[in-house]
């Protein structure tokens, strides 16, 4: 189409051009034709100069008409292409509003949710870390919360060994499913920057890596944590739990959280009533830990993230709720 648009402007340019020639050749010629007149008396034209006059004007008229219909054709070709191109983008839009998409019922967290924590190695308290729901954003026409999560190291600690981590994810607002997520990663001299858009429609992830096929509703290792955070563990036995699918990097992992009981705990935010898990990623047909991580979660509707421990090679790191803010509800669990 835009061959034939250029060519449509090429072909109108070359008539006025031929017009703007045959102006200038009668008006020459006129001038030249006047002035030899002028010593002789003046006669009437002849039949032959009428009709080449006529003929004239018609080839100019003819010209100019035609790069006028050249020129609207052109314009309306432009207006309807990008009208087309609005209306694929609005179509594709209300298309992804009208999915029979999954839609989960969340009494967990919403906009304005802030949890701080205190990041401790070997009893010193080594970072910060912030999960945050600020907004919602707009992703392929559906409303996603968008989640960000950050880890820095004290100034002691950055002198010894430097963090500045920073995650993003939006997740569907109700599928409760990833359609996009950053990985920053800043730690010492090391670094990586991750992304990967998830099409939850066609079950395809487009990473910074490449393009790679998914499962149904994979989760991001964002995402992944606040789908846990609506899970029903009231009816769960010991060693139950949920199986969902994880992809990072370029593979999508089989993830269980496996439910270990209830448990008081007392951190610095308080007192509360938890839910302890275990998330376990299958390899080789069995379910294992990748490095012994367990998580408890405030035994009531917000399950929010009370204390996650991970062990290392050397110790644990026991991240720890200090503070938080913008609930959608009340804290039943807490105790004092």
């Amino acid at each position: 189409m835009l061959f034939f648009m250029n060519n449509r402007f090429s072909i109108g340019r070359v008539f006025a051009a031929t017009f703007i020639a045959v102006l200038a050749f009668v008006l020459l010629t006129g001038q030249t034709t006047q002035k030899k007149s002028a010593k002789k008396s003046s006669k009437a034209p002849t039949a032959a100069a009428r009709g080449k006059a006529v003929q004239d004007s018609l080839v100019a008229f003819r010209a100019d008409s035609i790069q006028k219909v050249l020129l609207a054709r052109a314009s309306a070709d432009s207006i309807q292409r990008k009208h087309t191109a609005d209306s694929l983008m609005q179509w594709r839009a209300d298309s992804l509003k009208k999915l029979q998409l999954r839609k989960m019922t969340n009494e967990a967290f919403g906009v304005g949710e802030r949890l701080v924590f205190d990041v401790n190695y070997l009893n010193i308290t080594a970072g910060e870390a912030v999960m945050a729901i600020p907004s919602t954003d707009s992703i392929a026409g559906r409303r996603c919360f968008r989640v960000e999560f950050t880890v820095n190291s004290t100034p002691f600690f950055s002198s010894v060994y430097k963090v500045e981590d920073r995650y993003l994810t939006f997740i569907d607002g109700e599928a409760i499913a990833p359609w996009k997520f950053e990985q920053h990663i800043r730690e010492g001299s090391y670094r990586r920057d991750f992304i990967a858009e998830f099409d939850q429609v066609r079950h395809v992830a487009k990473t910074t890596g490449g393009q790679y096929e998914i499962p149904e509703y994979v989760h991001d290792i964002m995402s992944a944590f606040y789908y846990a955070r609506l899970l029903d563990y009231s009816k769960m036995k010991v060693g139950e739990g949920p199986t969902l699918f994880n992809f990072y990097k370029d593979t999508s992992h089989e993830l269980k959280v496996k439910f270990l009981g209830r448990q008081e705990l007392e951190v610095e935010a308080g007192t509360f009533n938890t839910i302890v898990v275990e998330p376990l990623v299958r390899e080789g047909g069995l379910f294992k830990s990748e490095g012994r991580i367990v998580i408890w979660l405030s035994d009531d509707e917000r399950k929010i993230p009370v204390r996650v421990n991970t062990k290392v090679i050397i110790g644990s790191i026991d991240t720890e709720l200090r503070e938080y803010s913008g609930l959608i509800g009340p804290l039943r669990s807490r105790i004092k």
